[in-house]
């Protein structure tokens, strides 16, 4: 009798220290799980962070496309937005100045001319603005022929070497302008990065229309660069905002051959 007494006693401490450690156990693997879960929410807001545009992108994208399409009355705001949004007085002038490679000058001129009139506007209410960095010298080793080559290069991820083709064989005069004007002396200059240059272009293209092979290419650059297709998307949201919905439309067309083909 006592020694049943005793082997059920040791059954029962068995039991206990069993079930201890299966406490112990599931504990470990809550704390697992929960580690991994907030793991996977802080990449989700890392990658969300990622695929939305800054608010300086979005006025870059708004002021591109407001005065390339010579809407200056809403212009105005947007110019006012962007300097809010942190942009610089020499970001803005540069994404007004880059733009005219793509919609000529009288658009770019009136821009800058609207432009002025903000910070004189602005100037009087006691708001100073940053005028920010000024564009660095550009090292002329090389010609500019060459260094239009090397950026053009660094935008495709593609040689550029070989007969010239298409359009640039037919006037290689315009191959000779692009490379040494628009990749050299534009793109070289570092008051905008590539991705905020290429905000601006495809933002140009998408507003005059009718460029679908010009937007198909530097979509591909802007991935090339580093926005993400969520940035792209977000851009096209807001060319349908600024702009209207048949230009938002064709862009969202292009737009989803090229992230369909995207490696």
């Amino acid at each position: 009798m006592a020694f049943n007494l005793q082997c059920e006693a040791m059954k029962k401490r068995e039991s206990q220290e069993t079930m201890k450690k299966i406490k112990i156990k599931t504990i470990v693997v809550l704390i697992m799980a929960l580690s991994c879960f907030s793991n996977h929410l802080k990449a989700q807001d890392n990658m969300n962070t990622r695929m939305k545009l800054s608010s300086g992108e979005q006025s870059i994208v708004s002021i591109a496309a407001l005065t390339a399409k010579g809407d200056l009355s809403n212009l105005k705001p947007a110019l006012n937005a962007g300097l809010e949004a942190g942009l610089t007085i020499n970001q803005i002038k540069e994404v007004l100045i880059h733009l005219y490679a793509y919609c000529g000058f009288p658009r770019s001129i009136r821009g800058l001319q609207t432009f002025m009139e903000v910070l004189n506007e602005r100037k009087a209410k006691g708001i100073n603005d940053k005028t920010g960095a000024d564009a660095s010298p550009i090292p002329e080793e090389q010609t500019k022929y060459e260094r239009g080559k090397k950026v053009l290069g660094e935008l495709t991820k593609a040689p550029q070497e070989g007969a010239l083709t298409g359009y640039a064989a037919f006037a290689p005069v315009i191959d000779t302008f692009l490379k040494e004007h628009l990749f050299a002396d534009i793109f070289e200059r570092n008051v905008l990065n590539y991705s905020e240059r290429e905000l601006v272009t495809i933002s140009v293209i998408s507003s005059i229309g009718g460029a679908e092979p010009m937007l198909r290419a530097h979509l591909n650059i802007c991935l090339n660069v580093g926005l993400t297709p969520g940035k792209l998307n977000e851009f096209v949201e807001i060319i349908q905002s600024t702009v209207g919905q048949k230009e938002a439309k064709d862009a969202r067309t292009v737009l989803n051959e090229v992230l369909k083909n995207w490696q």
